[in-house]
């Protein structure tokens, strides 16, 4: 196991009801923007409950955060915290309100240009405190310091973090998960399941704890994330799915040992270039990408086949191509294709991806930094039809 330090101040309300909980977590002196997505929580009832919560404070609203956060939509916001001199951000909703929130929080604390923050990884000194209502498990935002950010005028997605930019608290109540689309649903899980794959799927550093705590994960999605789409009003199983979204990215399982995330920067490009949701990005590449890499990563891909799939007959490149199937296959089974051909993108899309992740300086990927633009390559080639 490498060293690591692992901190994760984030205080977790969870369960039902957990929303009243917000008016001992926010001084009543304080002044909240809430930050929330499309309008959803107004008619699910998650609205509601959060400003009687919020009962006795000074409460600003910012409505109409992306799917995909962007820089222009968040500098809005930033002006707000400004011209009202907030001194608190609510976050209601996924992933991206989250995102963006965080932000938010630091860009309306920083002196200089803000896209400096994600373009330039120029560093905070300061940010605004900040909490969240989870209503979209999925990325993990809730409980850890990442953001990711895209702009709209120049098709860039990209990354940061900060340890300033960890919750204060994260309100999950399943509850409040139960009017999901399908299609949310299915994102999420595979989200969830990426991350984890992420983290794991490397190569072996004698990590067990670390090693069964992700498996453990990952069996529990296959075992839920199915039963979350044929019955969408089980709390029991939304409670497992919405727990596994935030151990999946809170630091936890990724603590001494070595991540990849190639994926998800090729992911993000997709993202940015062709909108597909980020999830989608991630079931279309994650099984190539395994597949590309096999050799690098044999070492765990056999344990993956056998610990979470069970398959320990055949020689071993038959259970590698078994397991990968089997990824693609939950994928599928949880309503998120995993061609790019599915989404009605060609082949003429490689160059374009390969010319942003070149822009971007993503030229060296992955655990052993290694993942070349020729690897990208052949794993986009790939991505393209079955």
């Amino acid at each position: 196991m490498h060293n690591f330090t692992f901190y994760n101040p984030t205080k977790i309300l969870f369960g039902n009801g957990q929303i009243a909980g917000i008016a001992q977590e926010i001084p009543l002196n304080q002044r909240v923007l809430i930050t929330y997505g499309g309008g959803s929580i107004k008619q699910n009832g998650v609205y509601a409950e959060v400003m009687a919560a919020l009962a006795g404070h000074s409460v600003f609203e910012f409505a109409g955060i992306e799917p995909n956060p962007t820089y222009e939509t968040l500098m809005d916001a930033v002006q707000i915290v400004k011209d009202q001199h907030i001194d608190f951000l609510l976050a209601v909703g996924g992933g991206s309100v989250i995102d963006g929130t965080k932000f938010i929080a630091a860009a309306a604390r920083f002196e200089g240009e803000p896209w400096d923050l994600l373009a330039k990884h120029a560093p905070i000194a300061d940010a605004l405190p900040f909490g969240t209502v989870l209503t979209l498990p999925a990325t993990g935002s809730e409980m850890n310091s990442y953001a990711v950010v895209t702009r709209r005028a120049s098709q860039d997605k990209l990354a940061f973090g900060h340890p300033l930019l960890y919750p204060r608290f994260s309100v999950l109540d399943p509850n409040k998960t139960m009017t999901l689309p399908p299609r949310q649903i299915g994102n999420g899980v595979v989200d969830a399941f990426t991350h984890i794959m992420e983290q794991y799927l490397t190569y072996p550093v004698n990590a067990p704890v670390q090693d069964r705590f992700a498996e453990g994960l990952l069996l529990t999605l296959i075992e839920e994330g199915p039963k979350a789409l044929a019955t969408p009003e089980n709390y029991e199983v939304r409670a497992n799915v919405m727990w596994c979204a935030t151990l999946a990215l809170n630091g936890l399982i990724g603590a001494g040992v070595p991540s990849d995330w190639a994926t998800h920067m090729i992911g993000h490009e997709i993202t940015a270039q062709y909108g597909l949701d980020h999830a989608q990005t991630l079931a279309i590449v994650l099984p190539n990408t395994l597949d590309v890499r096999r050799t690098e990563k044999r070492a765990k891909l056999l344990q993956y086949a056998k610990r979470v799939w069970g398959l320990s007959s055949g020689d071993e490149e038959q259970r590698i191509d078994a397991a990968i199937a089997k990824t693609s296959e939950f994928f599928e089974q949880m309503g998120v294709k995993t061609w790019l051909s599915s989404y009605g993108i060609g082949a003429e899309a490689v160059d374009n991806i390969l010319q942003q992740l070149e822009r971007h300086g993503l030229t060296a990927l992955g655990e052993h930094q290694d993942v070349t633009l020729a690897t990208s390559r052949k794993i986009l080639e790939q991505c393209v039809a079955a």
